[in-house]
């Protein structure tokens, strides 16, 4: 069974930089794509970034594009959500998530219902 814990969120001012981390278990970490989302309680959660399995495509939502960095690291089976330059509206929990594949085809990436393991979250506050 596939485990993902988030950690690394917490309280930051506009313009301050946070990064989380997002462990995995198992040996298959490698094998797929990985993505963030984040969720406004009472709103709809929204993707934030994804990377592919080698980490040699990513894609940003055009909301973080230029402040946040998806990167990965294989050999430690963790995936990690740079973000500078943060705003108030960035505010929310933050999820990771398991790709059903190695990348995706067109805007798969971006879609909740194409990842089949999910972390409990993590929450980010910016304060202005």
């Amino acid at each position: 069974q596939v485990q993902l814990v988030e950690s690394g969120g917490g309280l930051a001012q506009a313009g301050g930089s946070l990064r989380l981390s997002c462990a995995a278990s198992g040996r298959t970490f490698s094998n797929y794509a990985m993505g963030w989302f984040r969720q406004v309680p009472g709103l709809e959660r929204e993707f934030v970034a994804a990377i592919s399995a080698s980490g040699d495509k990513t894609y940003d939502a055009d909301a973080v594009k230029g402040r946040f960095t998806i990167s990965r690291d294989n050999a430690k089976n963790t995936a990690f959500l740079q973000m500078n330059s943060l705003k108030p509206e960035d505010t929310a929990v933050y999820y990771c998530a398991r790709f059903r594949f190695r990348w995706g085809v067109g805007m798969e990436v971006t879609a909740g219902l194409n990842y089949d393991h999910w972390g409990q979250g993590t929450q980010v506050s910016v304060s202005s």
